[in-house]
């Protein structure tokens, strides 16, 4: 699968809040604690491992039924600006025991570069068209940033065609929302946050 996706700053979250209540259907509230793992020395001890590193989430949080929800996940993606949106290629899967993980990650050359902790709330908007995939809004504040509005659509492939159509489709959600498109931030967290050190 691919995520194709883009993100908004919000100087206030609360009317956003609203409209995404109106616009889709309430998924979960989020707390997520994110290690980004590097190669601790330039080249990765003949490692190939992606300019972004791997993630490592803990996430835990309460779904819309009541009930509470808890992960560990490992991600690792690549990513590349397509029109104006962000096409990540991302594999992950579900980890077990994270500290024995992160201690792999160690033993494999990967230090910890980067964390990153952020809440919020999540939706899903329905498509218009059958067969097309919903949208994913999250609503976060992430934590020495400020406020964001996150909309992704997982896609079956990267082609030309879909990324436009996608692109579109997130573009309309950010009107709807009333969302000014020179709010959307092309920067990755993870590079805010090394801005902000």
């Amino acid at each position: 699968m691919v995520e194709i996706e883009l993100k908004a700053r919000l100087d206030d979250y609360a009317p956003v809040k609203e409209r995404l209540s109106l616009a889709g259907d309430y998924c979960r509230s989020y707390k997520k604690s994110d290690s980004y793992w590097l190669p601790a020395q330039a080249g990765g001890g003949g490692m190939s491992v992606p300019p972004s590193g791997v993630r490592v989430r803990r996430e835990s949080g309460i779904d819309a039924d009541g009930a509470a929800h808890e992960s560990v996940l490992a991600t690792y993606k690549t990513k590349e600006i397509s029109v104006g949106v962000e096409v990540n290629h991302e594999c992950e899967f579900t980890v077990s025991d994270a500290g024995l993980f992160e201690e792999l990650l160690g033993r494999l050359g990967l230090s910890r570069a980067v964390r990153k902790e952020k809440e919020g709330w999540a939706w899903t908007i329905s498509p218009q068209t059958a067969g097309q995939a919903p949208i994913l809004a999250e609503l976060s504040l992430v934590a020495g940033l400020g406020w964001f509005l996150e909309i992704e659509i997982m896609a079956a492939d990267d082609g030309e065609q879909t990324v436009k159509e996608s692109r579109g489709r997130l573009f309309t959600l950010l009107e709807k929302l009333e969302i000014p498109v020179e709010w959307i931030e092309s920067r990755p967290y993870t590079a805010m946050l090394k801005e902000r050190r």
